[in-house]
């Protein structure tokens, strides 16, 4: 299976899909903060893992303990999703903090700052 294939793709979205209702709904640890979304589910070509990234709203402290939790409920998550979805491998879960997010609201807030100082600007030297 290639790696940008159809079929590789259908699985990411199947397996991204299903962790995010898995994480949302039936893991109830108590670091994982309530608004917790996956961003991205990359399934290897060979089904053995998967790299999961998860966008995370809150502080810095929020952020680290959601990745804890997540991390030492991997084994439960990859359980959930064994059963949820038939694949041939239940790929091991490697989850990463995705920032792009959090990245393009501050890179947007920053735009807007400059706009209104161009705007301010302009309206001192008419």
């Amino acid at each position: 299976m290639r790696k940008n294939s159809v079929k590789n793709i259908r699985i990411n979205e199947s397996v991204k899909e299903e962790l995010s209702n898995i994480i949302r709904n039936v893991v109830k640890d108590p670091r994982i903060a309530p608004v917790v979304s996956v961003t991205e589910a990359t399934v290897a070509t060979d089904l053995k893992t998967c790299r999961v990234m998860i966008s995370v709203l809150g502080d810095e402290k929020a952020k680290a303990d959601t990745m804890e939790g997540l991390k030492s409920s991997a084994g439960f998550i990859r359980h959930m999703l064994a059963v949820n979805l038939n694949l041939r491998n239940t790929p091991e879960l490697h989850f990463k903090l995705d920032e792009s997010i959090e990245y393009g609201v501050h890179m947007s807030k920053r735009i807007d700052e400059v706009m209104e100082q161009d705007r301010k600007r302009h309206a001192e030297e008419d």
